[in-house]
């Protein structure tokens, strides 16, 4: 009798001791009517921004502590179901489909889709259809029951070569633009949830890092932005250094910001059709406009198959007329996206605010085919504009004939960011949460250098940043422009460092000269220093860019002691070199990198670092997969 109170006891107090941790709820969800499993469903944690989704097999798997109750299941078609979590951590889901009419646009919490496309748009993808209709999927007889989450080949990602270690010997100085775009992540995401892995060149692995915010002291004395370093080793190969570059722009409060004169630059084009491209445009905007004050001002310029003004500049108080005009917006016809940036930039001067916010904002999914088109057309377009005063950040939407490249370019060359948003929370974070960081510049041209210490550091590499780096000669140069900062935005980098003196299999033997002399540079000082960083910056109004500096001791602290930011950072570049399938991956880990971001997911109020290591984990279960298609 005894044994049996004892054994009991212990059970509940090991119960007790489990419910207060974070723990897993996992299961299956099913259709009512035909008992097969849904793949895509929607799973939100009641209170929170955490998202999910079920896989092509209709599983699922969610972490969640003792404080959540509550799991929301969502799908278009379907009626949401609300599961209160009990001592189980196994739960499977019936859905039950909805009586509602089929032919609406709903948001669901985190996407977006019609109702109709779920009846008529059912396919089987397997190794033998798969490629008539357009879909290489990596997950073999995937469900899709939206022929909107169907990726094609006609989506296009610039290719950059991987940037390689290099000899501070021979090149002591790293230079490049401090980027501050994040499209890269939540096009993973987007790709992730639908039961693929991105092609190798979606991932940006720079992109991938600064989606994030991290937790940096900001600038003092009234510079526009601070610089932070950190030290230790790379957890992909020990015996290197890894160094973490954070610099921090300055916060503003909301009603200090300067008026904004800006133009909603919306492609209603007939490519812009499907529920996550125009639908999504709209409720995006009308997020934004509900961040306008008195003193903004927005126009509106739509373009089809020619550009036209469907909004003259209205002030922010107006929401509900600005609303009601994106409200009208319907999709049709071919797309003149170098008329309609054209008519954005005029509309844009008409109305141009002095020392103010002047921005034309383009939501697009980049597909242009009627005039000026080609990457290298919107490059000469936008570089002419220059000196206009005014800035073109991009929103990217939908799939299939996503033009990555081109909303790159454009924002590139138009002093502004670029977004891709996949869903309404991810409209919400960059028209909401960072509303001051995506539209209001606190420093233009930022650009960073770093010069290497060739008696401490035998080789080093730029973890991305491909398609921005510069000559040397451009730090000094203020007419090449570098990468604009908005209020409060982070720009994380990351250098992979081979110590001095170090065997390794990237440092490369190269035969003497036959007409001339190599000459070695003096690799020998007594300096501490491993390097020095220097960075350039104009102030939104300035002509003259100003500069400050920092060094660098080769002193690296143990990883485990490092910040939560450098761990985390660390692992979102482990898991970019694996989808990426660098050939500086070494001994990068699927499982390495999830234990260490759970490690550091810190408080993570908004969740985004929880829904990393959900998507890293179902990226690893995809990357099984893919290998054993391949196979």
């Amino acid at each position: 009798m005894k044994t049996k109170i004892y054994l009991t006891m212990l059970f509940l107090s090991l119960a007790g001791f489990r419910n207060s941790e974070a723990r897993t709820i996992s299961g299956t969800v099913y259709d009512q009517n035909d008992r097969k499993p849904i793949p895509g469903v929607l799973i939100s944690i009641e209170g929170t921004l955490l998202h999910f989704n079920s896989d092509a097999n209709g599983h699922y798997s969610v972490p969640v502590t003792d404080s959540k109750k509550v799991l929301i299941f969502s799908f278009i078609g379907y009626d949401n179901q609300r599961i209160k979590i009990g001592s189980s951590d196994k739960i499977d889901v019936w859905l039950i489909a909805s009586k509602q009419t089929l032919n609406e646009v709903v948001i669901t919490g985190y996407t977006m889709q019609r109702k109709q496309s779920i009846t008529s748009s059912v396919s089987t993808i397997n190794s033998t259809n798969s490629s008539s209709i357009g879909l290489k999927s990596s997950v073999p007889g995937m469900l899709i029951r939206n022929n909107s989450n169907v990726t094609s080949d006609s989506e296009s990602y610039k290719k950059n070569a991987e940037n390689q270690f290099t000899d501070p010997r021979k090149n002591p100085l790293s230079t490049f633009a401090a980027d501050v775009d994040a499209a890269s992540y939540s096009n993973f995401r987007r790709f992730v949830n639908n039961g693929q892995l991105p092609p190798k060149d979606a991932v940006k692995i720079e992109e991938m890092i600064n989606y994030f915010q991290y937790d940096l002291a900001g600038p003092v004395n009234k510079a526009p932005v601070a610089i932070h370093t950190e030290l230790s080793s790379a957890p992909w190969s020990p015996a290197h250094r890894l160094l973490r570059i954070g610099i921090k722009a300055k916060s503003v409060k909301t009603d200090e910001l300067p008026s904004s004169n800006l133009v909603f630059l919306l492609d209603v084009s007939g490519s812009m059709s499907d529920a996550n491209k125009l639908p999504l445009v709209k409720a995006a905007m009308k997020l934004l406009v509900d961040q306008l004050r008195p003193a903004d001002h927005v126009a509106i310029v739509t373009y089809a198959g020619e550009a036209g003004l469907k909004l003259a500049s209205t002030t922010g108080n107006q929401k509900i007329k600005i609303k009601n005009a994106i409200d009208e917006l319907q999709d049709g016809g071919s797309t003149a996206g170098g008329e309609g940036i054209k008519m954005a930039y005029r509309i844009a001067k008409e109305n141009y605010i002095k020392n103010g916010n002047n921005r034309i904002i383009l939501a697009t999914d980049g597909d242009f085919n009627v005039g000026a088109s080609s990457d290298e057309d919107m490059e000469q377009m936008i570089v002419k504009q220059n000196n206009s005063g005014i800035s073109m950040s991009v929103l990217g939407f939908g799939m299939g004939n996503l033009k990555d490249s081109k909303m790159n370019t454009i924002a590139d060359k138009g002093h502004g960011n670029y977004a891709y948003i996949d869903n309404i929370s991810e409209a919400r974070k960059a028209m909401v949460t960072e509303f001051g960081g995506t539209l209001f510049t606190v420093a233009k041209d930022v650009k960073i250098q770093v010069e290497f210490n060739p008696a401490k550091v035998q080789a080093y590499r730029l973890i991305g940043y491909e398609n921005h780096l510069l000559q040397k000669e451009d730090f000094n140069n203020d007419k090449k422009i570098g990468s604009d900062m908005g209020v409060g935005h982070t720009v994380t980098a990351l250098y992979e460092i081979i110590p001095a003196g170090l065997k390794d299999d990237y440092s490369l033997n190269i035969d003497p000269l036959k007409y001339q002399k190599t000459e070695k540079a003096n690799a020998s000082n007594s300096s501490p220093e491993l390097l020095t960083i220097k960075f350039r910056y104009k102030t939104p109004d300035a002509g003259k860019s100003e500069m400050e500096k920092v060094s660098v001791n080769d002193n690296p602290i143990p990883i485990l002691k490092t910040s939560d930011d450098f761990r985390f950072a660390s692992a979102v570049a482990e898991l970019g070199q694996l989808l990426s399938d660098s050939d500086y991956k070494q001994q990068a880990d699927y499982e390495s990198l999830i234990s260490r971001a759970k490690a550091a997911k810190g408080k993570d109020e908004e969740g985004y670092r929880a829904e990393f290591i959900n998507l890293a984990k179902n990226a690893k279960e995809l990357s099984k997969s893919s290998e054993t298609y391949t196979k």
